[in-house]
């Protein structure tokens, strides 16, 4: 998975919490050297519903580690039906207490942990950096996240099919919508929340590039921190990005985490 530009050590399968009678696991890639290195918590995309730790974010993995920022890919509980809408924030906020707990062991800084997530695992990451006592981060990065879940919901075919019925006439529409608003970060935007970086392809159909854009201008309303690197032409997915070239992003995101990772 990892070429020789960059070596580092791989742990795989670590298990960093249970849940729901589940073992939840993280692979580690660590940058060569003696460290203390900051960190990377990255959480997959899929849906709320699918994905994988490793083939979903690959892409990320070199650029990352070439920065000498260490790697926590993490999985987390899928929402197969709507009651479990939003609880793998939790998952996440374990993942960035176990990384924090063992990083003597890894090699990494405690105090220089940051949060990246595409897709799905945007909002997941955002929401945990957000709203998750214990959790507190340095900095964010979302790839072309959902920001406004109510609105992504109506329409989108980001939103898996069962969710968006829940919100289509049935008698708990009312309490989906109302927990879709509390699941959106845009609404949870707050001044001295961490740094947030999105990054979007302006010609994504799935999560539209104004889910970002909205999403910048409330957290500089708020008075905290949002660059927006905009992908021009780019769709949904890293794997997208890639196939079309669209990869001059990677040294701008890791250019910014250097800034905000000191």
């Amino acid at each position: 998975m990892l070429t020789q530009e960059a070596p580092a050590r791989e742990v795989r399968n670590i298990e960093y919490w249970r849940a729901g009678g589940r073992a939840l696991q993280m692979d580690a890639y660590i940058p060569d050297g003696p460290g203390p290195f900051p960190a990377a918590v990255i959480v997959h995309g899929g849906g709320w519903v699918a994905g994988d730790r490793r083939w979903n974010v690959e892409p990320l993995f070199q650029p990352l580690l070439e920065a000498a920022v260490a790697c926590f890919s993490i999985s987390y509980r899928f929402a197969t039906e709507p009651s479990l809408f939003g609880v793998a924030i939790d998952d996440v906020a374990e993942a960035i207490r176990y990384v924090r707990a063992h990083a003597l062991e890894f090699k990494v800084d405690p105090a220089r942990i940051a949060l990246v997530g595409e897709s799905a695992g945007g909002q997941l990451a955002s929401m945990a950096a957000l709203r998750k006592p214990g959790s507190s981060v340095k900095a964010v990065v979302a790839l072309y996240s959902p920001a406004d879940l109510e609105q992504l919901a109506q329409s989108a075919r980001a939103f898996p099919a069962p969710f968006r019925l829940a919100m289509q006439g049935m008698p708990w529409a009312g309490l989906f919508r109302t927990r879709l608003q509390e699941l959106s970060p845009l609404r949870h935007v707050r001044s001295g929340m961490p740094p947030f970086l999105l990054i979007h392809g302006t010609a994504d159909t799935l999560v539209p590039f104004e889910q970002s854009e909205n999403m910048c201008r409330a957290v500089r309303n708020a008075g905290a921190v949002c660059d927006l690197i905009a992908v021009k032409g780019g769709g949904h997915g890293l794997r997208w990005w890639e196939s079309a070239g669209l990869t001059s992003y990677k040294n701008l995101m890791t250019g910014w985490l250097r800034t905000r990772l000191v």
